[in-house]
């Protein structure tokens, strides 16, 4: 059945095809030999473009052989001599000397020999069992698989790099493969991931490039965003390889610490306790009710040491506070029920909130501000 919608971001697609291409060639691989020309047919490609992510990708299954790796140029001394650089200057880059590294799709070990020629402890994931033969043959970590989620392990993880080159194009689920590849490997890894560069079939008009074996045609741009979406942050990406191959060094997002967030918060807390404790009990107000003044509130534990807070948004007026249920009041409250310190809690109107106090009340207030970095006594 045809696709309807993005393979990645699973928006619909644009409503019109961009391009159709009739009597297509049915596969790359595994060519018709003589006895299969009365069987074989052309089919027809649509290609979309997605309405979210703007990815463009053909609306047909993949074909019969798209989990396995099968190359043809790994085997020219330019392309040998190329890998064997490039390898080399990864490792060196993310110091990957004698660090585990895996493939995915990693063919009959074309690359995965370079990788380990230049100083890594590699590895590889491959679907075709006659591939995985030849590479254990020659005495590569080769395990046959394809990674089909993201609960999938692969035998030697969590490893220390990836790569997936040339592959990803092929594939009709990238989030699940993306997924599971996140998830066997180590914090801190890094990758490789290359793809046709979609960039140079626009700028030069290679409307041959279209084929039913690669399901995505990646820009800069898409790229980037597939990788994203899939927990990679992108360090570079660039064109290579005559400009046919994007490709993208990335490593793998780490879980943001905040711990300044609660080394602020204790500080906070004790700047504030310390202040109203110089101030009889109900002598103190706060002014501002917005929803940040509400938090240091709540967080603080300012219930019951503030009389009330101050708001000029009619709206609040009469309410109270939640969680610290605070009454809140108007502006005018400060002349009929007067207090001694009045902590301004107003965000970027703070500025225009202590001029209002000083120019109605003088000296006669004392002022404290919460400012980004604390408190901050005004007078």
């Amino acid at each position: 059945m045809p696709v309807n919608k993005c393979r990645v971001c699973e928006r619909g697609f644009m409503k019109e095809p961009l391009l159709r291409y009739e009597n297509m060639p049915k596969v790359a691989q595994f060519l018709p030999a003589e006895k299969d020309l009365k069987s074989d047919r052309g089919v027809d490609l649509e290609i979309y473009q997605c309405s979210g992510c703007g990815l463009i990708q053909l609306n047909s299954d993949p074909v019969p052989y798209y989990r396995q790796v099968i190359r043809a140029t790994a085997v020219s001394d330019e392309m040998n001599e190329f890998r064997t650089k490039q390898f080399g200057d990864f490792a060196q880059r993310f110091s990957l000397n004698g660090k585990r590294v895996i493939e995915i799709g990693c063919g009959r070990g074309e690359f995965l020999s370079i990788l380990r020629k230049v100083g890594m402890d590699a590895y590889g994931l491959e679907d075709s069992e006659e591939a995985v033969r030849w590479c254990v043959g020659e005495g590569l970590k080769v395990s046959r698989g394809y990674v089909e989620n993201e609960i999938l392990r692969i035998n030697g993880g969590p490893f220390d790099a990836f790569c997936m080159l040339n592959f990803l194009e092929h594939l009709p689920e990238p989030n699940s493969v993306l997924g599971g590849i996140y998830n066997n490997i180590s914090e801190n890894a890094v990758g490789l991931v290359e793809v046709p560069n979609f960039d140079m079939i626009l700028r030069k008009n290679l409307f041959s490039e279209f084929a039913t074996d690669h399901l995505l045609y990646f820009t800069k741009d898409t790229l980037s965003t597939v990788l994203r979406l899939n927990g990679f942050e992108v360090i570079e990406c660039s064109e290579i390889w005559h400009e046919y191959i994007l490709s993208a060094v990335v490593i793998k997002r780490q879980r943001l610490e905040m711990y300044n967030f609660s080394r602020h918060h204790v500080h906070l807390q004790n700047e504030l306790k310390d202040y109203i404790e110089q101030f009889h009990a109900g002598k103190v107000a706060v002014w501002g009710a917005g929803h940040q003044a509400l938090a240091i509130l709540s967080m603080t534990n300012l219930s019951g040491k503030i009389r009330y807070v101050i708001d000029s948004a009619v709206f609040k007026q009469g309410k109270y506070t939640p969680a610290t249920h605070i009454p809140i009041v108007s502006p005018e409250t400060l002349v009929l029920d007067p207090v001694d310190t009045v902590i301004v809690m107003a965000a970027s109107y703070s500025n225009e909130v202590v001029k209002i106090i000083k120019e109605k009340f003088g000296q006669k207030i004392k002022l404290a501000v919460l400012r980004d970095y604390g408190l901050e006594i005004t007078c």
